[in-house]
């Protein structure tokens, strides 16, 4: 008898653990056909604005020459002697490239220090004054050489009149509430507008300098723990605040307002959510949403991180000694306001960001090379950006942290573009002139 009691006690216990194994199983399923359909898509999110932003520059670099020529030169790179000499060349590169990452240093610690003690206007209106003038002055004189390269007539009051509706659109788009693919186009546009400027405004060489040395500070920046751009996204999750939409290129809305999404969390102890609670949820800056199922499954959105994370929450009480749980039964209303949360939850999209300096000093990478009329060299420098890219989200899946864009993307396209320049390209020059072809 004793026997036997225990064969069923085990055989009660089996079963009572079975669902939990077989919903741990089907989550963990559902978690790795979620990671692989949507790293999938974060590649084609970010490849796909980072392209458009870099045939921008290249279409303008070929069609405008404006932007191909020297007559002046950025306050920040004082030194531009005109010589050949390679040891002059050299120490006015490295100079001006630091005096340029000096500059870089100083702002974005001035813009931490603003952050940390939450001088939120003064950074708004920072923000908002760069992007007015970008969208502003340096629009109109980039519309202004278009008008003159392609010999199109147009008045001072049309110009006037549209440059204006361009403009305030833009900063509500940017700093605002816009629909989501006017804001990436406005982002993109200013991401190439300030790409064309470092060209034009810069030392031949002392943009290669540049690039490489901001790829350095990229590194120290994100990796080192007390790395300021490190600091900046840890501040952003400790206080549950968007990085400013300014700074930053989001593939799903963020607005730089308060109450620009909703936030959906979970009160109870016994994994039920009332859907009078949910309604009464106000407007809140914070960019993760948590709602708990009947089931005692927690589904989390981070907007940050883009990613829907799911894990099996225990419930409280549960007997570990016998196997006995406790199910709490919801009630019907209770039940559908749930399953109704958790789809419009698990239906958002799941967003993936890129730094808009990650764009900028890809398309001055890859106007650089167009700069030179070299076809071959302006494509190998272009896929070796995309294939970086593809490298360093690789990377991420792996690390699962933060990681920075820049180091892989641009080394491998500067490897490219002297390699191109410096030997593909003349070799086959030679053949194509010698008719060799096999």
């Amino acid at each position: 008898m004793a026997g036997e009691q225990a064969t069923f006690q085990h055989s009660m216990t089996c079963e009572m653990n079975d669902p939990d194994e077989d919903l741990a199983a089907e989550q963990t399923a559902e978690q790795n056909r979620i990671d692989l359909k949507y790293g999938a898509e974060h590649v084609i999110m970010l490849i796909t604005p980072v392209s458009l932003c870099m045939l921008v520059v290249i279409a303008t670099m070929n069609t405008v020459g404006y932007y191909r020529t020297k007559d002046i030169y950025l306050i920040y790179a004082p030194f531009h002697s005109d010589t050949e000499d390679v040891g002059t060349i050299v120490w006015e590169s490295l100079a001006n490239a630091g005096i340029m990452l000096c500059v870089i240093i100083v702002m974005t610690l001035f813009l931490i220090l603003l952050y940390k003690y939450r001088f939120y206007r003064f950074i708004h209106g920072w923000l908002l004054f760069s992007s007015l003038i970008m969208l502003s002055m340096f629009s109109l004189i980039f519309l202004r050489q278009v008008f003159f390269t392609f010999n199109i007539p147009i008045d001072y009051v049309t110009v006037t009149f549209a440059m204006w509706n361009y403009a305030v659109v833009g900063l509500i788009s940017i700093h605002w509430k816009a629909p989501l693919r006017l804001q990436q186009a406005y982002l993109i546009m200013v991401s190439a507008l300030l790409a064309l400027i470092f060209i034009k405004f810069l030392p031949d060489w002392t943009t290669w300098a540049v690039l490489v040395c901001i790829s350095f500070w990229d590194l120290v920046a994100v990796l080192c723990p007390r790395g300021p751009l490190r600091m900046l996204v840890e501040m952003a999750q400790e206080r549950e605040e968007p990085i400013f939409p300014a700074l930053i290129y989001s593939s799903t809305v963020v607005y730089g307002c308060t109450g620009g999404e909703d936030k959906v969390s979970a009160h109870s102890s016994h994994s039920q959510l009332s859907s009078d609670d949910s309604s009464k949820q106000g407007p809140s800056n914070s960019s993760s949403s948590k709602v708990v199922n009947e089931n005692g499954v927690v589904c989390v959105h981070n907007q940050s991180r883009g990613t829907l994370t799911r894990r099996l929450k225990q419930p409280k009480n549960q007997d570990r000694a016998t196997g006995d749980v406790a199910q709490p039964q919801p009630s019907t209303a209770r039940r559908e306001a749930t399953s109704t949360t958790e789809t419009s939850v698990s239906e958002e999209p799941r967003g993936v960001k890129l730094g808009l300096g990650d764009f900028i000093f890809y398309s001055v990478l890859v106007g650089k090379a167009s700069s030179y009329g070299d076809w071959s060299t302006t494509v190998a420098c272009f896929v070796a950006i995309l294939v970086g890219l593809c490298l360093t989200l690789f990377l991420l899946a792996i690390f699962e942290k933060a990681l920075p864009a820049l180091p892989i993307s641009i080394l491998l396209g500067i490897l490219f573009y002297f390699a191109t320049s410096l030997v593909i390209s003349p070799f086959a020059n030679t053949l194509a002139s010698n008719q060799i072809f096999a």
